[in-house]
Order: structure tokens, then sequence, then C-alpha cells
């Protein structure tokens, strides 16, 4: 398929320039890459609206949020499944024994890889756990000892929360201790890192350190807390467009769906999606709540991601962030 036009990539960041003109967030930046490297970048508005401003650039890092799941903690489990260090159909308590050990017949504790990276599991979809305390060492004991309310499957954060210890008790270290791959970090200068949320209890406007709770209370997580600019994200994507990033093997289980429209680790198309109606079936992609996403179509041999901090300087305000995505999705494959 050849390059996105210029004509269209205008067209797709046309929604982005409206939803900032609108007031809806402060700022962003639209990425396209081509399998053989070909780019097209642009930013807008601001990084940072209070209590200072500052400029969007296209070297501007954000808080990638829900991105981690995808970009480092899917990628990371299946390099181990590859190595035959851990099956995927084999339970947590391989790597994790003492998951709810005091019950040796807890559902908990038959959970599988598998179905943590397809959100196949009874986890509640969100849970507050930064409000039982902040020491990162008993969080994460409460969060292995817990008898968790079960229910349908769900996206949960849990499960990959989960994952993130596999991670941690496999390298001996914790997730920030971590390579978190090339162009990403776990944290950001604040003078280069677009701002997220004025916090309620951490008091300040956060800018450079990661804006979800539970991650920031456990000192790093699988499910959130990876930085990077929009070139660190799309040349991710080339890697997996171009089968350099990622193993055959791996590349092809973050294609296969676990069950319905979730694969290992990512999503696939469905009517309402966040990558728009026009990608093609063999497309997969992943949002963050910080107003992140990124989008990888085989068929076409392209990706795109669309950054923004749509949360700064709070998350309690309509941005308009889904019709938005779905906006700039269709407009990248639309005729």
């Amino acid at each position: 398929m050849p390059p996105l036009s210029a004509l269209k990539f205008d067209r797709a960041f046309a929604p982005l320039e409206a939803a900032i003109a609108a007031g809806r967030i402060p700022g962003g930046v639209l990425g396209v890459i081509e399998a053989d490297g070909t780019k097209q970048v642009r930013h807008i508005g601001k990084a940072q609206t209070v209590p200072t401003e500052r400029p969007m650039t296209e070297h501007t890092w954000f808080d990638l949020a829900s991105l981690t799941k995808v970009l480092f903690t899917t990628p990371a489990i299946l390099a181990l499944a590859d190595a035959g260090t851990i099956d995927l159909d084999a339970p947590l308590t391989t790597v994790l024994p003492d998951l709810r050990h005091y019950n040796p017949d807890a559902w908990e504790r038959k959970i599988t890889f598998r179905q943590c990276l397809g959100h196949q599991t009874p986890f509640p979809a969100v849970e507050p756990i930064y409000t039982y305390g902040r020491d990162p060492d008993l969080l994460r004991t409460f969060i292995l000892q817990r008898e968790w309310r079960a229910g349908p499957s769900v996206y949960s954060d849990i499960n990959f929360i989960l994952l993130g210890f596999v991670l941690e008790r496999l390298n001996k270290k914790w997730i920030r201790e971590l390579d978190a791959g090339p162009g990403f970090a776990w944290s950001a200068n604040p003078q280069d890192a677009a701002a997220t949320e004025d916090c309620y209890w951490r008091h300040r406007v956060l800018v450079g350190e990661v804006h979800d709770d539970n991650c920031s209370a456990l000192e790093g997580a699988g499910h959130a807390g990876l930085f990077g600019t929009v070139h660190s994200v799309l040349d991710f994507a080339r890697g997996l467009l171009d089968g350099t990033g990622a193993s055959a093997q791996s590349i092809a289980l973050m294609r296969q769906p676990v069950r319905g429209n979730r694969t290992h680790g990512w999503e696939k198309p469905y009517i309402g999606w966040s990558g728009g109606e026009l990608c093609s079936p063999e497309t997969i992609g992943h949002t963050g709540f910080t107003g992140t996403g990124l989008w990888i179509d085989f068929a076409a041999g392209r990706a795109w991601t669309l950054l923004t901090n749509r949360v700064h300087p709070t998350r309690h305000f309509d941005s308009g962030i889904f019709a938005l995505r779905r906006a700039v999705g269709d407009a990248i494959n639309g005729n």
C-alpha cells in the first residue's frame, strides 16, 4: 500500500486541531509510520497550561499509561514464553507460588498467563489499591493475598499488575529497575514532559511522574508507568510491522485473539472501537487513560499514534477523546 498522502495526514490532524481549538484538550501529537520507516509527525497546543505554560513539541515525553501493557509488559511476557521460561497456559503460581497460598483452592491460583494477557479473568475492572497505603512491598503482598471479588471477565489492570510481579520475580528487580526499552523510560524530565493531572492526593500537578494512582503507590507496575515520545512509540510499531521488534511467534500471538476482540495484550477491531471503523481486520490497537493510543494495521503496513494530555489539568472533564480517536483513525483509513 502506498504511504499515507500529505492530504490524508492533514485530514487526520484536523480533528485534533478542532479539539484543541474548542478547549477540550491542551495539546497533542499525531504520528504515522509505514513499514519502510517513512514517518509523518505533527504537534499542536500546549504540553502544560497550569501553573505555567509550555508548548507541545514533537519531542515531548508522554505518560503512556496503559500503553505500558502492550509496549512493555506483553512483549516481555511473550519473550519469556518464547524462551520456555513460562508456559502461557500454566497458572501464575508457577512463578508466584504465594498467590493466595493460604487457600489452595482459591480461584486466583488457577489464573493463567494467557488469561491475564487476554483479560479473561474474574478480577474487577478497577480497584483503588493506592488507598490502602504507600508501602510498595506491603501493597504487593496485599494484592497477592487479597480475596478478590470475582465477576465477569472485563478489562482489568489487576491482570497486568500480576504479570508485572512475574517479571519482577524472574528478574529479581523492581519494574523501574528493568530496561524500559529503546526510547522509553519510567519517568521524564518535567521540562520535556506533557503534564497530566493536578492530583488531589499528591497535591501537585504531575509532570514527568506517573499519573496512574496504583502505579504510583506500587512504585512501578506492569499496567502503567512507561514514558515515551511519538518517535519511540512509532519506532516500536515499525518493529512489529517489519518483524524486527519481536519474534514471529510473539507478533503472531499479539494478533491472535484469546477470546472475542481481545488478543494477547491487544485489541482487534469491533464496532465503535478506538481505531475507527475503516481500518482492516488485521489491525491491533490499545489506548491509555492519559489520552494516548497506538494502532497497527498489518494489512496496510502502517501504524499511527495519537498522544494527548487530555487529563490535564483534570480527568473530570469531557475531553471528547473517544470520538477524537475514531475520527483520526477513520481519516487515516478512509478514501
